[in-house]
């Protein structure tokens, strides 16, 4: 049975090597299984090493294809993304970066193909070059989808933090209010609810939710294994009561109430080496909020053209 496919091809140096594997990442690839041996090392000594090493991304598809006819790219290699001109960017970006202004010259504009697709090829490395394209019709090859955006611009929310864990719960707060101002929320339409600890999150979502004051609802906090015997118990209740809620008042919660094991893992997750929740959790509301709004128009206008 086939399994994969892969393309080989040696870098030639490893500041090569190293210059690949970060461009690479740098446009979002993810990660595959690579390799690092040194069972085959000499002595240093003898100054000859056999040791290699592999860096391997992957994607959601992966296809072999022969062609019959004019090559569609002056690369051998081509990536089909979503968001051409934002991958474009990024590898302006990252060639400036590695050879200032020269670099530039290693990348090609976007052009319109003869397939009805725009590509652009990049050389971030001496004769290794790739071609990223993206189809013209936005939708061609995938189902409508309506989604939210993330403009908060017009929209009131809550955010509900727990002083428990405040060191935690702060960082999370913080994190909360850049992503909804940063995203065009207003100071005034923003409702600050604060509550003793996780617990009381459900209740003080419910009561903030059947006022009708807010689109959406954000909730914070924190819950550690460590400090409480209880503590599957008391996160089950939390994580029902908002999601009830939610259901029940048909406004929008995002949970932003962390559950760790230890301290240190909470503060990853609040801004230190994971990524704020806090941020995430608001930018969730955002989504839903716009994704809400979206559903009923479109609900209204199918209405009334039936």
């Amino acid at each position: 049975m086939i399994k994969g496919i892969s393309f080989l091809r040696p870098a030639g140096s490893r500041a090569a090597y190293d210059r690949l594997t970060s461009f690479f990442s740098a446009l979002g690839f993810a990660p595959g299984k690579g390799w690092e041996d040194h069972s085959n090392d000499e002595a240093p000594s003898s100054g000859a090493k056999t040791a290699s090493c592999g860096a391997a991304f992957l994607a959601p598809l992966g296809n072999l294809t022969f062609v019959d006819g004019q090559f569609p790219s002056p690369a051998d290699v081509l990536v089909e993304v979503t968001a051409l001109d934002a991958i474009y960017q990024t590898a302006a970006t990252w060639l400036r970066a590695q050879w200032g202004e020269a670099g530039v010259e290693c990348l090609s504009p976007i052009e319109e193909t003869h397939w009805k697709s725009r590509l652009f090829t990049a050389e971030p490395e001496s004769d290794f070059r790739f071609s990223f394209w993206a189809w013209s019709d936005p939708v061609k090859g995938k189902p409508l989808a309506v989604e939210g955006d993330l403009s908060a611009e017009g929209m009131k929310f809550g955010v509900i933090a727990a002083r428990w864990n405040a060191v935690i719960t702060e960082r999370l707060l913080d994190g909360a209010l850049d992503a909804l101002l940063r995203s065009g929320a207003r100071r005034a339409d923003i409702e600050l609810v604060r509550v003793p600890g996780a617990w009381e999150i459900p209740a003080a979502a419910r009561t903030l939710a059947n006022l009708g004051r807010v689109d959406a609802i954000v909730t914070l906090g924190c819950l550690l294994r460590g400090e409480t015997a209880h503590y599957e118990a008391i996160y089950n209740e939390v994580a029902r009561g908002i999601g009830q809620s939610q259901q029940e008042t048909g406004i929008p919660h995002s949970f932003g109430v962390l559950t760790c094991e230890t301290l240190e893992q909470a503060l990853d997750r609040a801004s230190i080496k994971a990524g704020n929740k806090g941020f995430e959790a608001a930018v969730a509301a955002i989504e839903m909020v716009s994704l809400s709004r979206k559903l009923q128009a479109g609900g209204q206008q199918q209405g009334g053209s039936a």
